[in-house]
């Protein structure tokens, strides 16, 4: 039985040892091929003097040794901590501080970069390095580094499905971001629901797309080495890499973000394409976007969803459910509970706004050295029994969604990121969903802007389609919303919404952009 997450590489590789598990480029790896990689990075840190539960964190592209490191760190009984590979060297070295990293995995040329910063390091001994390194690129110069493993074996430290696997560092609303940390439990528990509802077979074959330090992006490998299933790697540059590797691999199943799968929708797909399924989360997939990639790939059956780091998932909806119900997050995924709930814990009633709150094994065990951002956001789950000796924890996710008579929740906002105009709360994400359904902009984000009389005004951050200018948008706007919903300020771009290291728009990188922007109390939609 799985208990540990790096169990299932090993299940796989004694019920299936030939199948192919891992694919990187002309690499290919069977499951006893990947095993063996798994044990020896295992071996490796244990050689060093690892501890047991000691931070062991992974700083390179989508590759390999990438994978064998993340699995080999839980198979010895440590803690894996994925760093995305689009992080600057400072940004590094406050993940590998804030978390007391021992050990670092990495490549030589990611090494050189680090080398100014390793000193803000101090509980760091040790670098394990995929190819040759001059020593003396290395500081401090007592650091040792060490080579890549090529084989090895031993037995890790004993470890139970409680214990902490990994750490996944998150953005936050505010200050640092944010170390999420997760059991095995949490991880064999997230993997399991959704290789469940997704029907993932022994046949997929599953593209990881998303970066592996990403909850969504890690949930590619967990899911597919559940099921015995074969994963390849991409690091790509343009949406059409995606289509062509589809087609090389023949890939069943892909995962993306809402801007990533704006761009695939508007590419050519060929008639033939195997895929089966596909999945989105991350952030609400535009209608005609789902539209689109309907009539893309019309053997492909859509999964939308809905998670937080924190939760590692919470809904899905069905495929059938798609045309039936736009704009919903589903229900519940397998063996979890969402909650809809008014400020007082009390549940809400059919269509009534409330905070979003998920119970069950895949809620994670809080954040990182960070007792008072864990006070805040996992607290006990509402409707507990007084007489429990025990406490059950759950997220309160700070979103905002309702429920409908069915069942079906629908995302209204994230409490920080919700718009008030003239005492009307309005959602970014509501205000964005009209605008993609104009037809006159391929990428749009929504934010709320001071204003001296109305609290805030609406701003708007978009890319137009065609010709289209502000006056053609905002007249249309005024034709689909309510007044105190029309965007007061259109700020239009030719380029490509910029993205966070995750692939999702970087609202807060955008917003920082509106830093100058002054109402004044004549300013009105």
């Amino acid at each position: 039985m799985n208990h540990l997450i790096h169990h299932s590489i090993f299940s796989s590789a004694a019920r299936t040892p030939d199948a192919e598990a891992l694919v990187y480029g002309k690499h290919r790896l069977s499951y006893a091929a990947l095993a063996a990689q798994v044990d020896a990075v295992a071996a490796a840190l244990l050689a060093h003097g690892l501890a047991a539960g000691d931070r062991v964190a992974v700083y390179m592209e989508k590759r390999i040794e990438n994978v064998a490191a993340l699995f080999g760190t839980a198979a010895a009984g440590c803690v894996f901590v994925p760093v995305n590979p689009l992080l600057k060297p400072e940004q590094v070295a406050y993940i590998l501080a804030d978390c007391n990293v021992r050990l670092l995995a990495t490549t030589p040329e990611r090494l050189a970069a680090l080398t100014p910063v390793l000193a803000q390091c101090p509980d760091l001994q040790a670098v394990l390095v995929t190819g040759a390194v001059r020593l003396d690129t290395i500081a401090p110069p007592a650091l040792p580094v060490l080579d890549w493993p090529g084989a090895g074996s031993a037995a890790g430290h004993r470890r139970i499905d409680t214990d902490v696997a990994a750490i996944l560092y998150t953005s936050g609303s505010t200050g640092a971001p944010k170390g999420v940390v997760l059991s095995h439990r949490n991880l064999v528990a997230g993997a399991d629901s959704v290789a469940d509802y997704l029907a993932l077979r022994a046949d997929d074959r599953i593209l990881a797309v998303l970066p592996l330090s990403f909850d969504y992006g890690l949930s590619q490998l967990t899911t597919t080495f559940l099921r015995g299933a074969c994963a390849v790697l991409i690091n790509h540059l343009f949406a059409h890499d995606i289509v062509t590797m589809v087609a090389q691999e023949r890939i069943t199943g892909l995962a993306a973000v809402p801007p990533l799968w704006i761009a695939l929708a508007r590419l050519a797909w060929p008639a033939d394409c195997t895929l089966r399924f596909i999945t989105n989360s991350g952030g609400a997939m535009p209608v005609p976007t789902v539209t689109a990639l309907q009539a893309a790939l019309p053997a492909a059956r859509i999964f939308l969803m809905y998670g937080l780091t924190e939760a590692f998932r919470s809904t899905y909806l069905p495929p059938e459910q798609v045309a039936l119900r736009p704009g919903s997050i589903g229900r519940a995924i397998p063996n979890a509970e969402i909650l809809v709930v008014r400020a007082d814990g009390s549940v809400c009633d059919v269509d009534e706004p409330g905070e979003l709150v998920h119970r069950g094994p895949l809620v994670s065990m809080g954040y990182w050295n960070d007792v008072e951002r864990t006070a805040q956001r996992f607290r006990p789950a509402p409707g507990q029994s007084p007489a429990l000796p025990v406490t059950e924890l759950a997220v309160w996710s700070g979103d905002t969604v309702r429920r409908d008579a069915d069942g079906y929740l629908y995302f209204i906002g994230r409490g920080d990121d919700m718009i008030k105009v003239s005492g009307y709360r309005v959602s970014p994400t509501e205000i964005e969903t009209v605008l993609h359904g104009t037809g006159m902009v391929s990428e749009a984000a929504a934010f709320g802007i001071d204003h001296p009389t109305l609290g805030q005004a609406i701003a708007v951050i978009a890319v137009p389609s065609g010709g289209i200018d502000a006056a053609s948008l905002l007249a249309e706007c005024r034709r689909r919303l309510p007044a105190y919903m029309v965007p007061a300020h259109f700020d239009l771009r030719e380029q490509a919404l910029p993205r966070n290291p995750n692939g999702k728009v970087d609202r807060n990188l955008l917003r920082a952009t509106l830093a100058g922007l002054t109402f004044t109390s004549s300013t009105a939609p």
